[in-house]
């Protein structure tokens, strides 16, 4: 028996342990996404083979809209999700200037350039979201 198949087991053994010990079942999660990926995971475990690919609820809200491939590093430079919704991006935006702006680093030479150069970069980037966001 190979280390994954053992680690395998004993990742099925303390789900089934644990559900049984708080008389509750994972599958009855409210969370649909949980239920799904709880299902996955029991498949690849017992060697099932799955029986479709398995849809969460998260790719419904993102598979109906096309993101462009070129503002993921947007999204990465932001610190958030790639797709991630207009409040999270906005969020993140704010707290990453409140931290980068240059007027917080004026005392300090090469700090300031750096804090120029790199709010520049978190402004363009929050700006090639927002103009994708208003053109779709």
């Amino acid at each position: 028996m190979s280390i994954w198949n053992r680690l395998g087991s004993v990742i099925n053994s303390y789900f089934n342990d644990f559900g049984a010990q708080t008389n509750k079942s994972f599958r009855s999660s409210g969370d649909p996404d949980f239920n799904a990926a709880y299902e996955e995971l029991d498949d690849y475990l017992n060697n099932n083979e799955p029986k479709a690919k398995k849809e969460y609820a998260w790719q419904d809200a993102q598979s109906s809209v096309n993101i462009p491939e070129e503002l993921r590093a947007d999204f990465e430079l932001l610190g958030v999700p790639f797709g991630a919704d207009s409040e999270t991006c906005k969020s993140a935006y704010k707290k990453l200037l409140k931290v980068h702006h240059p007027d917080r680093h004026a005392g300090h030479e090469g700090n300031y350039k750096k804090a120029t150069e790199k709010s520049a970069k978190i402004n363009a980037a929050w700006d090639r979201i927002e103009k994708w966001r208003t053109q779709k």
